[in-house]
């Protein structure tokens, strides 16, 4: 199966149909509700924190941002992605830029930036004046200078190749991070997860890397301290009762709630 980012630029791809599409999946949902809290493990920052969500496309991590107490900004380079955000009355505000431009907020905006699923665009020459490697550094050097001094950033990625995954650190830290990559479920094929974890200098709270390590982690057993791992129907079950609370009209649970559907023939 192609790789999203083979088929078309970003703004092309999500498009209305599929923005609709993805953000209406209950196993995208769910995962990218994962990844989320785990950038928000590695970052350990105080509840409260003003976070630069990077690529948030319809919100699903900036609703996960919501839920854990933080303020949160959010930029997409798909038109449609942000209108299904504004759709869902997302309690975060949005821009429309695209990240290889730079990061478009003065310096020293944010105390955090996040990043799920997004920043491997950046490796890809979608017109013909794209340069892979400029864009990095762009994006990179005007990230490090939105964040306050000992501000972090936690970026989920997926490397097409080991190539791509040392471009992207080695721009990093070109630009003055310090850090590196931990990886979930490195035996996995299909379920590693790689997060970039930088720092923009010496910081109050340190990046949580308690029983991990660069380039090599276990698998993690919990989506964050204290918080155990929910099942399909639990996590549904949680985002429905934060829906009713905020006023939302949502679907009555039932037998089929988080029920796998029959493959198709």
């Amino acid at each position: 199966m192609s790789r999203p980012e083979e088929i078309a630029p970003p703004e092309i791809f999500y498009n209305d149909d599929e923005a609709a599409k993805y953000t209406s999946s209950s196993r995208v949902q769910q995962i990218q509700a994962k990844m989320t809290l785990r950038t928000l493990e590695l970052l350990n920052v105080p509840q409260g924190s003003y976070i630069l969500d990077v690529g948030c496309g319809s919100g699903l991590s900036g609703e996960v941002l919501t839920e854990e107490g933080h303020h949160w900004v959010g930029m997409d380079i798909a038109p449609s992605m942000l209108a299904t955000a504004l759709d869902k009355e997302v309690e975060g505000d949005l821009f429309l830029a695209d990240m290889g431009d730079g990061v478009p907020f003065r310096a020293g905006t944010f105390d955090a930036a996040i990043s799920i699923s997004a920043i491997q665009w950046l490796c890809n020459a979608d017109t013909a004046g794209a340069n892979p490697k400029v864009r990095l550094m762009k994006f990179f050097s005007t990230l490090y200078a939105s964040l306050r001094r000992g501000g972090k950033a936690v970026c989920q990625f997926y490397p097409a190749n080991d190539n791509q995954r040392d471009q992207i650190v080695q721009a990093a830290k070109a630009t003055g991070f310090g850090g590196g990559i931990v990886v979930d479920d490195p035996e996995s094929k299909k379920n590693t997860k790689y997060y970039l974890v930088l720092s923009a200098g010496m910081s109050d709270n340190d990046i949580n890397l308690d029983g991990v390590q660069m380039d090599a982690v276990e698998r993690s057993k919990t989506l964050r301290k204290g918080k155990k791992e929910e099942t399909a129907k639990q996590w549904i079950q949680r985002k429905k009762e934060v829906g009713r609370k905020r006023g939302k009209r949502v679907a009555n649970d039932s037998k089929f709630t988080a029920r796998k559907r029959r493959p198709k023939f």
